[in-house]
């Protein structure tokens, strides 16, 4: 199947569930669940208000950092523990022992080291972030085959020169898988965040409609998620196929 008909492909089947969705909607349902045609002109309507472009910044502030930080972070102690033994011996242990921990719920931690307001949410964010890029770069670099490293030890590349034109983008693949997977949690974790305690933003903005039954503002604070988060996972995938042309279509 080429690549224009897997798109079709999956865009009639999106609009097939969606005119299901529609049809089932029509013998009558509960005030929460919105047909889709009543969602899509409520928010249609949402994006002439301030409102919405408020809390959807106020979001992306918090999450855009918080991912910066932690993939950025992730990635270099990723490649560092990946490629030096002392540092995997020190960090991974540590890495790995945690990773199954909630990091939502250090948020009443960090709450108290570091206030109630934006800079705790960023950082349980770019913590959240971080374990994926970590690993993904530590695995990433560790793949990298030992006889390309040899060879390029006895044309006499440095140390420096072997990491930079081998393992760096022998783990670049990886690298950007991880990125995908930590931008969405940064996203998740956001809007867990909000919901918990924030006075702004598209998760307190879901919050706030719930507690006042305005379910249309609930179903255009997701649509609003959904699409700031797909078009991120977008630009990560058209960065990927930059870097690495040679596997757009594993992209």
């Amino acid at each position: 199947m080429g690549v224009a008909a897997s798109r079709l492909a999956r865009a009639g089947l999106l609009i097939a569930l969606l005119a299901l969705w529609q049809l089932l909607s029509r013998g009558g349902h509960p005030d929460y669940i919105l047909p889709p045609l009543d969602i899509a002109r409520h928010f249609i309507a949402a994006l002439g208000t301030r409102e919405l472009y408020v809390d959807a910044a106020a979001s992306l502030m918090r999450a855009l950092p918080g991912f910066i930080i932690g993939t950025l972070a992730g990635i270099l102690l990723g490649l560092g523990a990946g490629t030096r033994r002392g540092v995997d011996e020190t960090l991974s242990p540590l890495v790995f022992l945690t990773y199954p921990v909630p990091k939502i719920v250090m948020l009443p931690l960090f709450m108290l080291w570091f206030g109630i307001g934006d800079v705790s949410k960023v950082l349980i964010i770019a913590l959240a972030c971080f374990y994926p890029a970590y690993i993904n770069a530590y695995y990433g670099a560790k793949a990298t085959p030992r006889i390309l490293v040899w060879s390029a030890r006895n044309m006499g590349a440095s140390g420096a020169e072997i990491f930079r034109r081998v393992v760096l983008p022998g783990a670049l693949p990886q690298i950007f898988a991880g990125m995908r997977v930590a931008l969405a949690l940064s996203f998740i974790v956001m809007f867990a965040t909000e919901m918990i305690n924030a006075r702004s933003g598209l998760g307190h903005l879901i919050r706030e409609a719930e507690n006042s039954l305005r379910f249309d503002l609930m179903y255009v604070s997701l649509l609003t998620i959904a699409i700031l988060g797909y078009a991120g996972d977008r630009l990560l995938r058209f960065s990927r196929r930059r870097f690495l042309p040679w596997e757009e279509g594993h992209a």
